[in-house]
């Protein structure tokens, strides 16, 4: 059983919902038979996982590992199979999904602020044609009275 000893991308990048983990010398390393070989980017380098499904997109990519003059090549399905990947996968896709979606207290905070910028907008619209309707009627009283509501609303100025 291949076993990874340590691994750490060089670099992470998120596109839409893709998450591209770049691997450079020294940032991945494997133990098979008890001998630690190191990763090195001559032919596959980086892992593209879509965080929708939390698949692997990129299986068919070739990994190289070397130790000494000898090579382990290991496509990527096959990585993901025989080694313990996961456990080194998983918390990095974790810190990035984290970082990137909102958790529901902000998406629930983010939606009570749209809602309350539509009313107020709704409410001010609504102000400007009754004080319309109150110039039209002539109506002095319920226009000033509005004029004053429109000022609360606007915070001391009306338009």
């Amino acid at each position: 059983m291949i076993q990874v000893q340590f691994m750490k991308p060089f670099y992470t990048k998120m596109t839409g919902t893709k998450l591209r983990l770049v691997f450079a010398y020294q940032y991945f390393s494997i133990t098979k038979e008890e001998e630690i070989f190191h990763f090195i980017p001559i032919e596959g380098k980086e892992m593209i996982i879509d965080l929708n499904s939390m698949q692997v997109e990129n299986l068919s990519e070739v990994f190289v590992f070397q130790r000494g003059n000898r090579f382990v090549r290991l496509p990527l399905y096959q990585l993901l199979l025989v080694s313990n990947v996961h456990e080194y996968l998983m918390p990095l896709i974790e810190e990035v999904s984290n970082q990137v979606r909102p958790t529901d207290s902000e998406k629930q905070y983010q939606f009570n602020e749209e809602v309350e910028s539509i009313v107020r907008n709704l409410e001010e619209h609504n102000l400007t044609r009754l004080i319309d309707d109150a110039l039209e009627a002539r109506n002095e009283a319920l226009f000033h009275d509005l004029m004053a509501e429109k000022a609360k609303l606007t915070g001391g100025y009306a338009s």
